[in-house]
């Protein structure tokens, strides 16, 4: 799919056109595949014939046909009339659950993500089944951010799909009693969608602002139902202070500007004002649950770029002790690497360097990424190299490896014909914790 008014109209409109479709039909075996076989149908006939004035219609038209064609195909089999109405009514009898009052949430992509958090599946099967339906993120970029291989990660959603369906579970809205138990797996949600949103793993994006804004915005509406919830303060004060550099981490060609870089004028500084306003809500002792103590270290990590007037005035001694605290919690991959860059600015390259000694992400082009440049500070161009090289073979974000490429020419390292690294190896870090952009 390279047709960009269909590529846009899929990357804003798919979830609320699942759940149109869900609404409508009742069928998470259909809905999906149907959308699918609609949007393939689009990639064929709108380059051809031009874009409808409502794709969007478009698109929902082409899938209900193919859901209905399916439902004849099933009725006929198995000689059964209105099976979309019986086989909803025993769904919601198997499940004995509630039906949708619609007097919880009157969010249409909130509602979608509070039904794929059903507690029948476990957090992580959830969180990935909801960015992959209902947000439309790439089972590419949902591994990266899970980081397991592609095959795992669509063999997993696949799991959670069957699961919902030959349990009978109903897309119905909890009630208020049960929103609590619901509230990490949302907010881990939100979470990943906006790290999707901030680095995507693959396509021509440096920056998706459309998916990393409907994740603040999600956490807003959640937030607005439990106001106090120290989970949902936390992450709303991360991803703002991370969201208010959004217009300054993309150069006037479209390329990759670095924090250090960064016209500092352009943050969104009411965003920022916001963030450190809710930060100081949480001072004091607090009884945090270990993702809300997670969301709290990176928001402080990103509130010490954002309060600094200019890069110079960072205090990275701080921000390496937040990274000590953050590995505490969780020894993740990526906040190694982040914690990595940290030590290099704070104390030289070589701490750095010494910093990603037993550093393991496999198939990630971070690491290597990072190595290259601290190597090149260091004078050693000629070990940089092997790095460069490596990390363009695994880069599969076109406007990163644009950047990557470049850089590479600008020190003077000669880069070996392009079908010689273009490695198709599928994993990537999720960068959740890089405060370098």
């Amino acid at each position: 799919m390279s047709y960009e008014p269909l590529e846009r109209v899929v990357r804003q409109e798919w979830g609320r056109l699942i759940g149109l479709l869900l609404a409508r039909y009742r069928r998470l075996d259909l809905v999906e595949d149907a959308l699918g076989d609609a949007v393939e149908a689009a990639a064929r006939a709108w380059p051809v014939e031009g874009a409808p004035k409502d794709p969007a219609a478009w698109l929902n038209r082409a899938a209900s046909r193919r859901v209905l064609d399916r439902l004849r195909a099933e009725a006929m089999q198995q000689r059964r009339v209105a099976l979309l109405v019986t086989e909803a009514q025993r769904s919601q009898e198997r499940a004995g659950t509630m039906a949708d009052t619609g007097n919880l949430v009157e969010d249409d992509l909130l509602r979608l993500i509070l039904m794929c958090t059903h507690p029948a599946l476990k957090p992580e099967a959830a969180s990935a089944l909801a960015l992959r339906l209902v947000l439309g993120v790439s089972t590419y970029d949902v591994a990266r951010l899970f980081l397991v291989p592609e095959p795992t990660m669509a063999a997993r959603i696949t799991r959670a799909k069957k699961k919902i369906i030959a349990a009978g579970i109903p897309f119905a809205i909890p009630g208020a009693d049960v929103l609590p138990q619901r509230l990490e797996a949302v907010a881990q949600t939100a979470y990943l969608a906006f790290t999707a949103g901030y680095a995507p793993g693959s396509g021509n994006n440096l920056l998706r602002t459309d998916l990393a804004g409907e994740a603040v915005r999600l956490v807003r509406v959640v937030l607005q139902k439990c106001p106090t919830e120290p989970v949902l303060v936390t992450l709303l004060a991360l991803l703002l202070l991370q969201h208010s550099r959004r217009d300054a981490r993309l150069g006037t060609e479209g390329g990759l500007v670095l924090l250090a870089d960064q016209d500092r004028s352009q943050w969104h500084r009411e965003e920022i004002d916001e963030a450190l306003d809710l930060l100081d809500t949480l001072n004091g002792p607090l009884d945090l649950s270990a993702m809300a103590a997670r969301y709290l270290i990176q928001a402080r990590i990103a509130a010490e770029h954002a309060t600094a007037a200019e890069a110079g005035d960072t205090r990275w001694d701080r921000i390496v002790a937040h990274y000590d605290l953050l590995l505490q919690l969780s020894a993740s991959p990526a906040a190694g690497l982040a914690r990595a860059v940290a030590v290099a600015e704070a104390e030289g390259p070589e701490a750095g360097l010494a910093a990603l000694d037993g550093l393991s992400m496999p198939g990630s082009h971070r690491p290597a990424a990072v190595r290259a440049e601290l190597l090149v500070r260091t004078g050693r161009i000629d070990q940089a190299q092997a790095s460069y090289v490596e990390a363009i073979a695994l880069c599969r974000n076109e406007a990163e490896l644009e950047y990557l490429k470049k850089r590479a020419v600008e020190i003077g390292i000669t880069l070996p014909p392009e079908d010689s690294t273009a490695q198709q190896l599928p994993q990537d870090d999720p960068s959740r914790n890089g405060q370098n952009r």
